[in-house]
């Protein structure tokens, strides 16, 4: 009951924060929208055709009428002053029967006013005639003259109007049919406008807010935080999810998202918004009372991603995280997001499964990698890069029987950089495939110096990974004319745990040109008899802690003697570096260690120190070598 109560609460959550974002969204113009402005514009130009039409046909009425009343009266005036011009020269004119009325005299009254149809009556007619009245010399009306009007510019109108009308009426059909078009031309504008708008807020994969959203989310956060509160930004990067992308495809990437979002959207404490911000990055925006809570909600999200997900296979991703609070952190967006990617950096380069908060230390460390990323490009133009030997020598007779090649980075101004700070920048950058191959190329070329040493080199993750390197060092082995027995590759333990198939696959490539494959800081993280058994090793490499732990611990040699028994077993030689002191190489010794390497020996030196060494003699007591070195 209170887990189905607390999934109840979630998903009322989650209603309330889509429903307040909905009302964000359509109080910005960005939910349902008005009619489109050129649909108001093409029915403002309907109403505006009808009126025009409408009022262009009063107007041409009007404007015809009054040209023919003034016509009209023109015609009048002219009648009247005819008539009392006729009358003057003919004073009987009032005394004729308008029955028998000259002919003669009502063509002389029509040329003279301008009128057709005259005709002379008694009486007013009762039809809607023009009349004019003939008055005699005492004022007595005797006669009426009238005629039918002639009102040519009226009836052009009349006539004209009919047309005036089919064109409005086709004009308006027009006018209907484009609106309907423009309607549903506006709707399927709507429809895309709405796509558009939650495709800028949303991740088409996962259905979750994108970084767009994320960002809005700070600032809302941020304005409205309470001084007793923290907002929280985290960023959860997915591990080994490109590996996971070769494994299963485009399709099972999809599924397996999904099924990350479906997680987070069910386990994030309520009030909370999680987002896809990148291909294998989340984003996490909280507020919350106090640092423990905002640590725990992410550590929710790293345990949701890393659990395993079935899909046609079993896929296990693993999770890191780094976050920021503000005010602690930052008091904007920027600050927030850049310092929790800092933190995210963080937790990459310390191992994985990790969830760090920003300390102040980690933008210094970051501007340290900046720099050192800048140089290393002008390094590997320059070749700036020279290559320090170590000798390894036999346990039990202190013979020198290889080198190991060891890079050495001396910048113009910084001096001496350790390669612990920067081979791990040149991963990230992509630029230890060049450093690689030139450290390869050089201690295979320097091998021919020490014809009865072998030369033993580290191989970054990013080599082994990389298809075409095994091609690369069958190249390098011909060009130089090195015997591949001669030649160990140190692989670390973190190569095989990123992708063991992959590494399986490329160690036996390797193994196939006639190298020898060693296994290198055995025992310092994830170390597995799997690997053993199941990869091609002929040396086994121990850190260097448990030397500094011998004399510390009585069970530190007790696990040396274990590593080295089982190293035997399996057909390995086993050497273990670090070794400083006399006593650590008498214990060493008795643990059965086949050989040693470390500062008790020599340092690592330049190829030109190596050769005196080996000159001086393959069989000096340690003293000796020490001194050497």
């Amino acid at each position: 009951m209170e887990l189905s109560n607390e999934t109840a609460n979630r998903a009322s959550a989650r209603r309330s924060r889509d429903a307040s974002l909905g009302s964000r969204l359509r109080g910005t113009g960005r939910g349902r929208r008005d009619e489109a402005p050129l649909v108001k514009l093409m029915s403002s130009l309907v109403m505006v055709v009808i009126a025009a039409t409408v009022l262009g046909g009063v107007f041409a009425f009007v404007l015809a009428k009054q040209a023919d009343d003034q016509r009209e009266n023109a015609h009048r005036q002219a009648l009247v002053g005819a008539v009392e011009a006729l009358q003057a020269v003919s004073p009987d004119l009032v005394q004729i029967d308008p029955a028998h009325v000259d002919p003669n005299v009502i063509r002389i009254l029509e040329g003279a006013s301008g009128l057709t149809g005259l005709r002379l009556a008694e009486a007013p007619p009762a039809e809607t005639h023009e009349v004019q009245s003939l008055i005699d010399s005492k004022g007595r009306i005797v006669g009426w003259l009238t005629w039918e009007p002639d009102r040519p510019a009226t009836e052009m109108v009349a006539r004209l109007l009919p047309f005036g009308a089919l064109i409005a009426l086709g004009l308006l059909g027009l006018a209907i049919l484009a609106m309907r078009r423009l309607r549903r031309l506006d709707a399927l504008l709507g429809q895309s406008t709405r796509e558009v708008q939650r495709l800028a807020y949303e991740d088409a994969v996962t259905g979750l807010p994108n970084l767009h959203r994320m960002r809005e989310a700070i600032d809302q956060a941020l304005s409205k935080r309470r001084s007793n509160e923290l907002v929280v930004v985290a960023l959860v990067d997915l591990g080994g999810f490109d590996e996971m992308k070769d494994a299963i495809g485009d399709v099972g990437e999809d599924e397996v998202l999904t099924e990350i979002a479906k997680r987070l959207r069910s386990d994030v404490p309520a009030g909370a918004l999680v987002a896809r911000l990148r291909g294998d990055t989340f984003g996490l925006v909280m507020r919350t009372g106090n640092a423990d809570e905002a640590l725990a909600a992410v550590q929710v999200t790293r345990d949701a991603i890393s659990r395993a997900i079935w899909i046609d296979q079993v896929v296990q991703v693993s999770a890191n995280a780094g976050l920021a609070m503000a005010p602690r952190d930052g008091t904007n967006r920027e600050d927030l997001m850049r310092r929790a990617d800092l933190a995210l950096r963080a937790a990459k380069r310390r191992g994985r499964g990790l969830v760090m908060p920003f300390a102040d230390g980690m933008e210094g460390d970051f501007d340290e990698r900046r720099f050192i990323k800048r140089e290393l490009s002008r390094a590997i133009a320059a070749r700036s890069f020279v290559i320090h030997y170590q000798p390894i020598v036999r346990a039990d007779s202190g013979a020198i029987v290889g080198v190991e090649s060891l890079l050495r980075w001396n910048h113009p101004s910084r001096g001496y950089i350790a390669p612990g700070l920067f081979v791990q920048v040149a991963e990230d950058a992509g630029l230890m495939d060049q450093i690689g191959e030139f450290v390869l190329r050089q201690a295979l070329a320097d091998a021919a110096r020490w014809p009865g040493l072998y030369v033993a080199v580290n191989l970054s993750p990013v080599q082994v990974r990389d298809r075409r390197f095994v091609d690369l060092v069958g190249k390098v082995l011909a060009e130089t004319g090195t015997d591949p027995s001669r030649v160990v590759l140190e692989i670390t333990e973190g190569v095989l745990i990123d992708d063991p198939l992959t590494a399986k696959a490329r160690l036996e490539d390797l193994r196939r040109l006639g190298v020898q494959l060693a296994l290198d800081d055995f025992g310092s993280g994830y170390s597995s008899l799997a690997y053993l058994q199941q990869l091609p090793f002929d040396k086994l490499k121990i850190d260097r802690g448990f030397v500094a732990a011998l004399d510390q611990s009585a069970n530190t040699g007790v696990i040396i003697q274990a590593i080295v028994t089982l190293g035997r077993a399996l057909g390995m030689s086993v050497l273990i570096e670090g070794v400083e002191t006399e006593e650590q190489r008498v214990l060493l010794r008795l643990a059965g260690c086949n050989e040693m390497q470390g500062f008790l020996f020599a340092k690592p030196g330049t190829a030109e120190e190596i050769d005196r060494i080996v000159a001086a003699g393959q069989a000096l007591p340690v003293a000796t070598m020490r001194a050497a070195g």
